[in-house]
């Protein structure tokens, strides 16, 4: 990967980000990088229609929900962590090699892509990348997309590696606002408890503050500049060395402010994989409504 480029986005700041001319000349030279196309929204789950429609060339598909996480289950919530030895399995079926290269993709800005690049991370891999901007960034180049269900793929030898990522339980998560930042990274009107349209309450974890994730992007769906986020993140108390912890509806788009905490220069911080919808499955847990964080 060349970062000084003529042609490389000004937005490349950081190894986790390849930009779209950066990966348009990785394709075109050898070996050629994986790529994983995650396209998946709450709003609109048919990632594999869209990807039959058009993708990457060379894209494989990796389905959210079947691929990056368990089965929906009250006590753990809608997207549970996969076991690991089902994760592993997965990716050496899509091609994943221990020394592949992994470049991954969504259309949404890498709200849906970042929990294979936390995966992937969780499992040991180490040369992981998101595309900033995602597929919106490629077409912007001109570059064609590949329609159908995408080229067979020898098994990869992908081996599970030193767990590096770090989780909280429901139980950690209702006291991590009195040692730390507890981030609730959905919109605005799911945290305040006006609207819920997948779980069974409304609002949000008592103490925990509010970072919609889409709000480290930019109108185009890249990151914004490292020392925007660090500001961001400063603003709530996130700075280098605090205890943060991050949830959103189903551990799916916290994993995006936790790239987004790469991003910036920060230590990641903790997933909490059962996020909402695992907290308000249980009556007896406590709620907060409104803007406030209590």
């Amino acid at each position: 990967m060349t970062t000084d480029s003529a042609s490389a986005s000004a937005t490349q700041v950081h190894p986790l980000l390849v930009s779209a001319p950066e990966l348009i000349e990785d394709v075109a030279s050898l070996p050629t990088p994986v790529i994983l196309d995650v396209r998946w929204q709450l709003s609109d789950p048919d990632g594999r229609g869209h990807y039959f429609s058009g993708h990457i060339p060379g894209a494989r598909y990796v389905d959210l929900t079947a691929d990056l996480a368990d089965q929906r289950n009250p006590k753990e919530g809608r997207h549970p962590l996969p076991k690991r030895d089902a994760f592993e399995d997965a990716m050496r079926r899509i091609g994943i090699n221990n020394d592949s290269r992994v470049v991954i993709y969504d259309d949404c800005g890498g709200k849906s892509a970042a929990r294979a690049w936390w995966l992937l991370k969780w499992a040991g891999k180490k040369d992981v990348h998101l595309l900033d901007g995602g597929l919106k960034a490629w077409i912007a180049e001109g570059e064609d997309l590949a329609v159908g269900p995408g080229n067979p793929v020898e098994r990869g030898d992908f081996t599970l590696g030193q767990d590096t990522m770090a989780t909280v339980s429901a139980e950690e998560a209702s006291t991590w606002p009195d040692q730390g930042v507890l981030i609730d990274a959905r919109t605005p009107d799911r945290y305040q408890g006006v609207t819920e349209p997948m779980d069974s309450r409304a609002g949000h974890i008592p103490g925990a503050v509010n970072i919609p994730t889409h709000t480290f992007l930019d109108e185009s769906e890249h990151f914004l500049p490292p020392e925007t986020i660090r500001q961001m993140l400063a603003d709530v108390g996130v700075t280098d060395g605090s205890d943060t912890a991050v949830y959103c509806g189903s551990g799916v788009h916290a994993c995006h402010a936790l790239a987004a905490m790469e991003v910036a220069g920060l230590e990641v911080g903790r997933l909490y994989p059962g996020s909402w919808s695992q907290w308000s499955a249980e009556r007896s847990r406590p709620i907060a409504i409104g803007e406030s964080p209590r």
